[in-house]
């Protein structure tokens, strides 16, 4: 985690992280205000938090109480070296717990972070440099040696791989940084990689080793840089809205035609008939998110289809809000990175079909797992832990080259079904299993849903986009069938020699081709990598294609503006945006951060902001109180926001129940309204009713973006990949 430190007035420091803000100062006895804990005093609480969270996870999983448990930390200094310390930590439990969580909360504080840090003893690197923000060195932990581990799939040494990875991102100016590891049974890894000056550019990577995870956290990097997923859904600013280009160089912008209809530019007869299969879809409907720039038209990017060479034009809106991450991959050479992206598209397509069909897998026979002894030392791992787990064969028959493991969770009664294709079995098997533990520790194995026989909560289509986001969807209990609905098959779609990727990819794209499939693949080198994107119309599709007409997530165009620019905005334009806000069926507690695609610090009341809590702040402005009323009673109800906001509502409840009624005079009220709710809270409330302060809390902003930080440092990521495209282009 990058911390950069900013010097305030006298002693005073101010650190900054992700959104957080952190200010230290020193005690007055040496020369401080005392306004602020000290560094050091910061230091000795974290290990003392981090010790109660443990606790408190313990707890939670276990569904005990902690209202009652008490825990402190003191730091013994040894007189003749204050750098010799000890802390001790002491918990209090109630008599109630028994022995054995007695024995288990102790043991969970041992697992605290900050403890086992220190008692490793961190090293530390001081150094000078140029430009903190110019300065790309990768921040990665993990350098591997300087031999020469090859791996199924990879054209490349392991340390070749990661070694080019890590220097294309520090070239591109990304400082990389290590947030997490895992390793919780043998041969299954797992890290959690980010951007360190924009954590919300973050991968996660899995394998059999640290190093092959590494590579696949660095390469899902770059591929998701590729193909802009960081920033899918987020306005990009009017400065790239206008730019030559906005995603890329080769794209191309098309006017819709007359009444709004398609432009005649974009897709091809197959794609529009499985994306318009009503004729509802509308030219309007695929203005791109990330610009905005209706005058500009419909931006669109041009897809290669396999099975003649011919260029298409998709629009960027369309790609947007149908595929998210599917089927794009990054990899040494183009082979490399088109077997991972048909592998993904298979391996997603075939568990929609497994999971919505509530069809039953067959076991793999031992004497199969047997030839994987690094595979089934994880499975014992997780079976010795008290998680029974099924290794089933998700071919279908031998048609497809996807395997599944499931983890069944005695503790809770949930199941998590983990997939993962590969040309080779063995591969796809391995790919199922890290799957499963990305990320995940034991704890987080809690929190894995019920199977069950209601077929309609299998099959809604909302359920496989749970599955596709973290595998947290609802699987059938037909899944689990003694039944099978297909024999096991020892299947192998591999190919052999120097090009078994090119072999494994020509078998993947027959597969589709025999299926009646099209497909359409965009090459990404500007970057200085091989990256592709590969779609699949009427296949890999992870939201529904309906999606396009009624929840396109440039529903954001109709109120962007006008919500980033609410200050500004007289009566007749809020009673405008109101009237959009009411009439558009939108979720009252979706957030605003995501209806108009910007980043707001989470933090800020801009982040937790919902539409209900806009739409009350509108009827407060416009003087509408009743209306106003009806919705603070909903938010004190329903809304899960900070205290602090809670408490202003609390006041703002109070007030508007006076100005509501006639035979109640505010002056009879407001000295205790005070007492209870502070002269801050009250002035805001009072202010919100007179008029003088309008939307409380909501700091102004524009569309220029104004003080929205954590916005900015995401466009600072994207401006970096739009300059070497401009670079590449003009090369």
């Amino acid at each position: 985690m990058e911390i950069k430190v900013n010097f305030l007035d006298k002693l005073r420091l101010e650190a900054k992280f992700d959104d957080f803000t952190v200010i230290a100062d020193q005690p007055i006895r040496y020369k401080g205000d005392g306004s602020a804990p000290g560094p050091f005093d910061y230091f000795l609480a974290s290990s003392a938090l981090c010790a109660a969270y443990f606790v408190k996870l313990y707890c939670d999983t276990r569904g005990i109480p902690t209202e009652n448990i008490r825990l402190s930390q003191n730091n013994i200094v040894d007189p003749e070296n204050r750098y010799q310390q000890t802390f001790k930590i002491q918990v209090e439990l109630p008599p109630d717990i028994s022995e054995k969580d007695r024995q288990g909360i102790l043991r969970s504080i041992d697992r605290c972070t900050v403890k086992k840090v220190v008692q490793t003893g961190p090293e530390f690197v001081i150094e000078e440099v140029e430009n903190l923000d110019a300065d790309a060195q990768a921040l990665l932990t993990l350098q591997p040696g300087g031999g020469a581990t090859y791996i199924p799939g990879k054209d490349l040494p392991l340390e070749q791989t990661i070694a080019n990875m890590a220097g294309l991102l520090a070239e591109l100016g990304i400082k990389i940084e290590i947030a997490s590891w895992r390793n919780i049974v043998p041969n299954v890894w797992s890290l959690h990689i980010r951007d360190a000056h924009s954590p919300m550019c973050f991968t996660n990577g899995k394998g059999a080793t640290k190093e092959s995870a590494l590579a696949s956290a660095l390469g899902e990097y770059i591929e998701r840089i590729n193909a802009n997923h960081f920033y899918a859904g987020v306005f990009w600013g009017e400065d790239i809205a206008n730019a030559p280009f906005v995603h890329y160089p080769n794209e191309r912008w098309f006017q819709p035609g007359p009444k709004d209809a398609l432009p005649a530019g974009i897709l091809d007869e197959y794609c529009r008939e499985i994306y318009d299969p009503d004729g509802e879809l509308r030219g309007s409907h695929l203005i791109d998110t990330n610009s905005g720039n209706t005058a500009r038209g419909i931006c669109s990017l041009p897809f290669v289809r396999q099975s003649d060479g011919e260029t298409v034009y998709f629009p960027s809106n369309l790609v947007e809000n149908l595929y998210a991450s599917n089927g794009m991959s990054a990899g040494n050479t183009l082979a490399e990175a088109q077997v991972q992206c048909l592998s993904e598209i298979f391996e997603r397509a075939v568990k929609r079909e497994i999971i919505e069909g509530e069809l039953a897998l067959p076991d793999v026979p031992a004497d199969v797992l047997a030839k994987y002894p690094g595979i089934l030392a994880g499975i014992r791992g997780l079976e010795e832990q008290g998680f029974p787990v099924l290794v089933k064969d998700a071919s279908l028959g031998g048609a497809y080259p996807v395997m599944c493991v499931t983890l069944m969770n005695p503790r809770t009664g949930g199941v998590f079904a983990s997939f993962g294709a590969h040309p080779r079995f063995e591969v796809a098997l391995e790919r199922s299993l890290t799957e499963l533990l990305q990320g995940r520790s034991f704890e987080g194995l809690n929190d894995l849903p019920p199977p069950t026989f209601a077929s309609n909560a299998v099959t809604e289509p909302n359920n496989f986009v749970e599955h596709f986001i973290d595998s947290s969807g609802v699987v059938s209990w037909r899944f689990f069938s003694a039944k099978a609905d297909h024999e096991f098959v020892e299947w192998d779609f591999s190919g052999h020699g120097e090009d078994s990727n090119a072999q494994e990819a020509a078998t993947l794209l027959g597969l589709l081709a025999d299926a009646g499939k099209e497909v359409y693949m965009a090459v990404y080198d500007q970057l200085g990598a091989t990256a592709c994107r590969i779609l699949v119309p009427g296949y890999s599709e992870i939201y529904p294609v309906e999606d396009l007409v009624w929840d396109n997530t440039n529903k954001s165009l109709l109120f962007r503006e006008d919500i980033l620019n609410l200050h500004r905005l007289d009566d007749d334009a809020l009673a405008d945006l109101l009237d959009r806000l009411e009439n558009n069926e939108l979720d009252e507690y979706s957030d605003i951060a995501t209806l108009i695609g910007i980043e707001f610090d989470e933090n800020t009341e801009w982040g937790q902001l919902t539409v209900l809590e806009l739409k009350l702040l509108i009827h407060l402005a416009l003087g509408q109180f009743e209306d106003a009323h009806d919705l603070v009673g909903a938010f004190l109800q329903y809304n899960d926001n900070t205290a602090e906001r809670r408490l202003f509502y609390r006041a703002m409840d109070a007030v508007l129940e006076v100005e509501l009624d006639d035979e109640l005079e505010m002056d009879d009220y407001v000295v205790n309204f005070r007492r209870l709710y502070g002269d801050a809270r009250m002035d805001a409330a009072l202010g919100s009713i007179d008029g003088t302060v309008r939307f409380y809390g909501l700091t102004p902003t524009s569309m220029k973006l104004e003080g929205l930080d954590r916005h900015a440092r995401l466009l600072d990521s994207y401006r970096k990949l739009h300059a070497a495209r401009a670079r590449a282009a003009n090369a």
